[in-house]
C-alpha cells in the first residue's frame, strides 16, 4: 500500500471509527442505551499479555492501569486497520470515487470480529449469547458497525472531495 493509501486509511478510519463513537453517544444521550466500554477492551488486551484470552466475565476480571487508553486506542487503531483492508479491496480508484455498497460491506462484515473473537473471549458467549438481551446485544453490533460503514463512506468522500 503505498503512502497515500496509507494517510488515507488513517483519515478514513478515524472518521469511521468516530462516526461509530458519535453514533454511540447519540443512543446514550437521547435513549439511554449504553455502549461498550472501551476500557473493557483495553482490560482483555492486557490480559492477553499475561496469557489469559478468554474470561468467565470481563468485567469481573481485575481491572489494570491505563486499560482505558489501551482500549481506546485499540479501537481506533481497529477501524484504521479496517479502512486499510477497504482500500486495499477497493483501491485508488474507489479512493478517489467512493461508492456506499463496498463501504457498507466492510462494515457489516466488521460485526464478525466481536461475535465471534471478542465477545466470547469477554464471556458474553458467541454473538452475545450470554448476555441478558442476546437479540437486543446482536442488533445493537449490528447497528454500531453499520454505523461504522456509513463512517467509512462518508469519510472517504469528505476526503475525495477535499483531495480532488
Amino acid at each position: 500500500m503505498n503512502s497515500d493509501l496509507v494517510l488515507r486509511a488513517m483519515l478514513i478510519g478515524v472518521g469511521a471509527t468516530a462516526t461509530m463513537d458519535i453514533w454511540a453517544l447519540f443512543l446514550k444521550r437521547i435513549f439511554a442505551i449504553p455502549s461498550l466500554d472501551y476500557a473493557l477492551v483495553g482490560r482483555w488486551l492486557l490480559h492477553i499479555g499475561h496469557g489469559r484470552i478468554a474470561h468467565e466475565n470481563i468485567t469481573k476480571a481485575a481491572s489494570i492501569s491505563g486499560e482505558a487508553v489501551i482500549g481506546w486506542g485499540a479501537h481506533y487503531a481497529i477501524g484504521i486497520a479496517f479502512a486499510a483492508l477497504l482500500l486495499a479491496l477497493g483501491g485508488a480508484g474507489w479512493a478517489q470515487h467512493p461508492t456506499p455498497l463496498l463501504a457498507l460491506t466492510i462494515g457489516l462484515l466488521t460485526v464478525v470480529f466481536p461475535f465471534f473473537i471478542m465477545q466470547p473471549a469477554f464471556g458474553f458467549g458467541i454473538a452475545a449469547s450470554r448476555t441478558p438481551k442476546p437479540a437486543i446485544s446482536r442488533q445493537r453490533s449490528l447497528m454500531a458497525h453499520f454505523s461504522f460503514g456509513v463512517g467509512l463512506y462518508l469519510s472517504a468522500l469528505l476526503l475525495a472531495s477535499i483531495s480532488a
